[in-house]
């Protein structure tokens, strides 16, 4: 038995742990879990424990329904706010076949896959997320909508505010379950608030953004208010974002860094924004899945809804930071347009093979946006190249049926999948007489 499976029991038996939560993902991004009790874990560690995956959405079919889930040793943490009444751990796990194949379906497996793929490039994939939510007095709809906890804005302090006791305790707790944060503060729109995670490989990202999103729903219900990550939650507010940082190491290398070339970007850097800028529009619907995601990037509040590069400019799709100085290691690109609402698995998954393609395939980088690109005119725009993101899910989807680079890195089935329960939610948002409509032409026509 490895040293981590034995650190696993050890320390069940040693903190009294009741319950071990299993962990994983669906095709779009909802936590499932599956709790142990410790007597268990052993087995579950060499065998696995077999659930129905064709009652997961898009996880598989209903004729190859038998799937095990693996737990992760290497993720076991201690779930603090379980750590008073009945002492709780998590680990994700691996989804396998009964013979031990990884699932085709299985998100993380996705982005293993897609991990492999650049490791044979030479390459291993860093992320680090800037992560918008909002937090609401108030979900019910009494005619209101919505209602945010504060009117404050952003890097606003607000002595006695329930955002300061909130981002507090969400920090500690992150920081309990092994997870960095760089730093947090109130974002641009009342109630929305901004927690930033440190640097990490993909695949510990993206295990990190799913724990994140339950700490933040668990400190919420805790403090009496409610934590959404819908992209735009709020009529006439910013969205939330996931604005994302990225880098390539070749060995301890930084790739992207270039000390002589400008902005100290290599020409790796070059061709991995290159090809981010040309996939686009077809990895939209991953990186910004839901109906409500296109009014965050359609609805202005600097989301970037034009295909642009720029150095240090807001309001370009990709952001080359400033350079520090001294710090070649710190040479990075920043995509903006992926929301918070994202499978992380996939998201990365897509960002990363869009900017392979870009290395393999020596794409030019097309030239940069020096101004900004929400104050041009559609003329201007075409004229230099910047193209618009899908304005729509279903403009979205219809972009990403075409795309070969889709398809291969998502896997068949995951593929086909998300187009169709996509489209479902297309046909039922379509499907509805909203507010608006009864409140502008029912008297009227």
């Amino acid at each position: 038995m490895s040293k981590q499976r034995d650190f696993v029991l050890r320390t069940i038996e040693e903190r009294g742990v009741r319950f071990v939560r299993l962990w994983f993902s669906d095709v779009s991004g909802t936590l499932k879990s599956v709790a142990l009790a410790p007597a268990e874990v052993e087995g579950a560690f060499s065998e696995g424990i077999g659930f129905d995956g064709s009652a997961i959405e898009g996880l598989t079919r209903a004729y190859e329904s038998d799937l095990l889930a693996v737990p992760d040793p290497s993720t076991f943490q201690l779930l603090p706010w379980r750590s008073q009444t009945s002492p709780t751990a998590r680990m994700f796990c691996d989804i396998t076949t009964p013979n031990g194949e990884p699932a085709v379906a299985d998100p993380r497996n996705v982005l293993k896959r897609t991990l492999a793929t650049a490791a044979e490039q030479g390459f291993s994939f860093y992320t680090h997320p800037e992560i918008e939510f909002y937090l609401l007095k108030s979900k019910d709809f009494d005619g209101r909508g919505p209602v945010p906890v504060d009117r404050a804005g952003y890097f606003d302090n607000v002595p006695g505010g329930t955002a300061h006791d909130f981002r507090r305790e969400s920090v500690n707790m992150l920081e309990e379950l092994g997870i960095s944060v760089e730093f947090s503060h109130h974002e641009a729109g009342p109630g929305q608030n901004e927690i930033d995670l440190r640097y990490a490989d993909a695949l510990t990202t993206a295990d990190n953004i799913m724990t994140f999103r339950t700490v933040v729903k668990e400190v919420a219900i805790a403090q009496g208010v409610h934590a959404t990550f819908m992209p735009k939650p709020l009529a006439g507010q910013p969205g939330s974002g996931m604005h994302t940082h990225l880098s390539l190491l070749e060995g301890d290398t930084n790739a992207f860094y270039d000390a002589g070339a400008r902005y100290q970007i290599s020409q790796t850097g070059r061709r991995f924004i290159a090809g981010l800028l040309r996939h686009a529009p077809e990895i939209t619907a991953v990186t910004n899945q839901y109906i409500n995601s296109y009014k965050r990037l359609w609805g202005g509040d600097e989301a970037p809804s034009f295909v642009s590069w720029g150095h240090n400019n807001r309001s370009a799709l990709v952001r080359v930071p400033m350079y520090k100085p001294g710090k070649g290691d710190a040479a990075r690109v920043e995509y903006r347009g992926m929301d918070s609402a994202v499978n992380p698995y996939l998201g990365f998954s897509m960002l990363l093979a869009a900017g392979l393609k870009g290395i393999r395939e020596e794409y030019e980088l097309p030239p940069e946006a020096e101004n900004n690109v929400w104050a041009l005119s559609d003329g201007e725009r075409r004229a230099m190249g910047f193209d618009p993101l899908p304005a729509s899910l279903d403009h979205a989807l219809a972009v990403m049926e075409r795309s070969e680079l889709v398809a291969e890195t998502l896997g068949e089935q995951v593929f086909a999948y998300f187009i169709r329960d996509k489209r479902r939610e297309v046909a039922e948002y379509h499907s509805q007489v909203t507010p608006y409509e009864l409140s502008s032409m029912l008297d009227t026509i």
